[in-house]
């Protein structure tokens, strides 16, 4: 509890209230995903910065259901057990490993079954692929997203493919100095597909969680620590950081390229939203002025 006191005590009145804001946009974030463990890891963060610890343990148990939920019984022993060493007579924890355990148990004798993949497939870590979503390392030729949302839009029969054809846009070698708008903007500017429909159905798709970035406080400086050309040619924005994981906003959660090049430029695990093409295209234009 000490160490909670002296942690506040170095906290500014700013660095509060951004966590402040962090923990009321996440708690937004995990009631509609309550899967999505890698947001409510940042809401346990900010909690735990704060010294809020009933908050702490009660999103740890978050956590921990999301896991068993999703078939990752090992991360959910694992937050359980993280729960104990401070509270070791919790009922509520000790009754959860107990249901994980003859789960666990009732796989005997079977073949080994692979964990489900969560929205924590989606983030990024130095010299990590994921499978799905954005990954950390990139084929040899390049991935922007296009075969993806191509099955999506045209073989889900949404967009027709000359409309698709002629829509995307792939950034070529030459040098970057505004922003490439994400192609659902694109869409519903032409008047293919509205952008409510797209955006719902990709956040959907790709099990990413949703961040409504204009009522985000965007970190500016985190952001222009980042190379310019490379965030306005993918029409992506680092936009928080919470210890060593950098929160990044997007509109094309296929992008496996921007994901290797931005994964590139910082030692830091990546952690991937995405968030309405408007305002990331606002967002941006206000960063890398």
């Amino acid at each position: 509890m000490r160490d909670n006191a002296q942690q506040m005590a170095t906290l500014s009145p700013g660095e509060e209230a951004q966590l402040q804001q962090t923990i009321e946009m996440f708690r937004v974030i995990t009631q509609s995903q309550p899967l999505d463990y890698q947001s409510l890891e940042i809401l346990k963060e900010a909690y735990m910065k704060l010294g809020m610890q009933k908050d702490v343990v009660d999103t740890s148990k978050r956590i921990a259901e999301a896991y068993v939920q999703l078939g990752q019984l090992s991360s959910a022993i694992m937050e359980y057990e993280t729960i104990l060493q401070r509270f070791p007579d919790d009922p509520d924890v000790r009754k959860a490993l107990n249901d994980i355990e003859n789960k666990t148990n009732s796989f005997a004798g079977r073949s080994a079954m692979p964990e489900a993949a969560g929205p924590g497939a989606l983030a990024t870590e130095p010299g990590k692929a994921r499978p799905g979503g954005l990954a950390g390392k990139v084929a040899a030729d390049q991935d922007d997203g296009k075969a993806a949302m191509q099955r999506i839009f045209v073989d889900g029969k949404l967009v027709n493919a000359q409309d698709f054809g002629r829509l995307w846009f792939t950034p070529g070698p030459e040098p970057v100095t505004q922003v490439n708008e994400p192609f659902l903007q694109v869409m519903a500017d032409k008047g293919v597909l509205g952008l409510d429909k797209s955006l719902k159905l990709i956040t959907e798709r790709a099990r990413i969680g949703y961040l409504p970035l204009e009522k985000y406080d965007v970190d500016n400086e985190l952001a222009k620590g980042f190379p310019r050309a490379l965030c306005l040619k993918w029409c992506i924005l680092p936009f928080d950081r919470m210890s060593k994981s950098v929160l990044v906003a997007t509109a094309n959660p296929f992008n496996k390229q921007a994901a290797a090049e931005l994964q590139a430029a910082t030692p830091n695990r990546l952690i991937w939203y995405m968030t309405s093409p408007p305002d990331l295209v606002k967002a941006l234009k206000k960063v890398f002025r």
